[in-house]
């Protein structure tokens, strides 16, 4: 079985395949949400809003995502702390970091 095959099995890109942008992409429930702004402190993101109008830090983003709860996102791992992160579709537009900032 290739690399490009085990992905679409499993949901989850392989980190030997793609290091730099290794994600866990959950099943998402038909009820999910979807990230409408991003909450920063500085230039750090510290959480996310989103479209049911709920805020969340990321551990709480992380879990509801993991569990089906937020649409359009992976979970990646940087430094040892999980975070949101957009699905590749070649698009930018409709990225995490195009959207807009509010405060907690």
């Amino acid at each position: 079985m290739n690399n490009m095959n085990n992905i679409n099995n499993t949901n989850t890109f392989a980190a030997s395949a793609l290091p730099r942008m290794a994600m866990e992409i959950p099943a998402v429930n038909d009820s999910a949400a979807t990230i409408t702004a991003l909450v920063k402190d500085g230039s750090k993101v510290t959480g996310y809003k989103l479209s049911d109008g709920q805020i969340l830090d990321k551990p709480q983003a992380v879990a509801l995502a993991r569990s089906g709860g937020i649409a359009g996102v992976g979970i990646s791992e940087r430094y040892g702390s999980e975070y949101l992160k957009s699905i590749p579709d070649g698009t930018d537009n409709n990225n995490l970091s195009h959207l807009p900032t509010v405060s907690n």
